[in-house]
């Protein structure tokens, strides 16, 4: 699972967009709009000098010195790409954009920090992380104080505090403050993945992810837990892992009362009471609230059973099926029950056990009122309200609301063939 950054902290590749923007109006002045400018209206600059013009955008008012310098901003309007990347396909507004992504393909990082000699591939970003050493920010929030050393990265930042976010998703609605976080967020939709493994023939969205997965063939695990020893291959995951031993669970549901040791974790964990299904299966149209799950139902479909058991014979069809299979070739189960001493192989099943002790049921019917221990028995209960009917006999098209019941009446079909 996916853990954001802390909400503050503007992520590295977030300052495409606002490099994009800063190379783009070098040469602005004080916007000023035309309506009757086609694309662009000469304006005499009266405070500066009688032969001073500017060049007027029709779309939003701003203008700039020179009409070539407008040109190249009206793409951001047009959309207009036409510099494109031999090595992926991707393309860009501006040239120095490309040459600039081109450095990706090429490793090339001529531009290093003189604080902790950390390099990047263009200047740009160099002065974006230099943000993180000590030194002059000029531009400081109202709100919380925090220093900026541009007011693009503070304008970004205040909408933290108004919630602002401007660029919504056509396809799910999700809002974002950045352009470029939608446009990520929008290869989900599409299901692009640019970068490719060399070990395996796994692909990726993000150059980021990819750097992430090739730690699975190198075992890099530089961040180690000072309390057990352990080692993991990301940073934020041995915090979560800290909580553990800390027992630090700041993030709670002030729906159910259950607290997550991150924002993350408790954001996913709410789509079980807002009803939230953000990944919709192409197939059969059924939504999940976790991509891994949908990639999983997916396999369904296929009926392709390709990761086999080591153990035993069995196959299944995706590899979260094989990895619960497994723990029946454990000779110990870890998870006991301090009541009775009953012992589980999965601690979400020791915790829907302990609701027979400590008889907790959170999970409460709307409709009349009946309490489970977990949330999946109560979906299961409202269907006996709601009348759905979603298991169908593949013989006579008979509907059923639990499974049980469908595999019963398949035995008849069993019985009939059989006589």
């Amino acid at each position: 699972m996916e853990v954001e950054d802390e909400p503050c902290r503007i992520k590295e590749e977030e300052t495409e967009e606002l490099i994009d923007q800063t190379e783009a109006n070098d040469d602005k002045q004080h916007s000023s709009k035309c309506p009757q400018s086609e694309h662009y209206t000469p304006k005499q600059d009266h405070e500066n000098s009688g032969s001073s013009v500017s060049f007027i955008c029709s779309e939003c008012g701003r203008s700039y010195k020179r009409k070539s310098t407008l040109n190249d901003h009206m793409k951001m309007h047009t959309q207009e790409k036409q510099f494109t990347c031999s090595e992926c396909g991707k393309s860009y507004k501006y040239k120095n954009s490309l040459a600039r992504h081109e450095k990706f393909h090429t490793g090339e990082k001529p531009f290093a920090c003189t604080e902790c000699g950390k390099s990047f591939a263009d200047k740009h970003r160099l002065d974006s992380h230099m943000m993180i050493h000590p030194g002059e920010k000029p531009f400081n929030c109202v709100q919380c104080g925090k220093g900026f050393k541009s007011k693009e990265h503070l304008d970004v930042h205040t909408m933290v505090h108004t919630g602002e976010k401007p660029f919504s998703c056509s396809e799910c609605g999700k809002r974002f403050r950045i352009r470029k976080n939608l446009k990520d967020h929008q290869r989900f939709h599409t299901g692009v993945n640019l970068f490719s493994c060399d070990h395996c023939d796994k692909t990726f969205v993000f150059e980021s992810q990819l750097k992430q997965h090739l730690k699975v063939h190198t075992g890099a695990k530089p961040h180690v837990c000072s309390f057990c020893g352990k080692g993991f291959s990301r940073l934020e995951n041995l915090r979560i892992h800290n909580s553990v031993h800390t027992g630090m669970r700041p993030h709670v549901c002030f729906d159910c009362g259950k607290s997550f040791s991150t924002s993350s974790h408790l954001k996913t964990h709410q789509m079980i009471h807002t009803g939230e299904k953000p990944f919709a299966c192409t197939q059969c149209g059924k939504r999940f609230i976790y991509n891994s799950v949908l990639k999983d139902h997916l396999a369904t479909h296929t009926g392709v059973k390709s990761f086999s058991c080591d153990q035993c014979d069995k196959t299944f069809v995706c590899a979260s099926y094989l990895r619960a299979h497994r723990k029946v070739h454990i000779p110990v189960k870890p998870h006991v029950c301090s009541f009775c001493g009953k012992r589980f192989l999965r601690l979400d099943t020791l915790e829907i056990h302990m609701s027979v002790h400590t008889g907790v049921r959170p999970h409460v019917c709307s409709d009349c009122g009946k309490s489970f221990s977990t949330s999946y028995n109560l979906k299961t209960h409202q269907r006996t309200h709601t009348g759905e009917k979603p298991y169908s006999c593949s013989h006579c098209g008979k509907s059923f609301a639990f499974l049980g019941d469908l595999k019963s009446h398949k035995k008849s079909h069993s019985r009939c063939s059989s006589n």
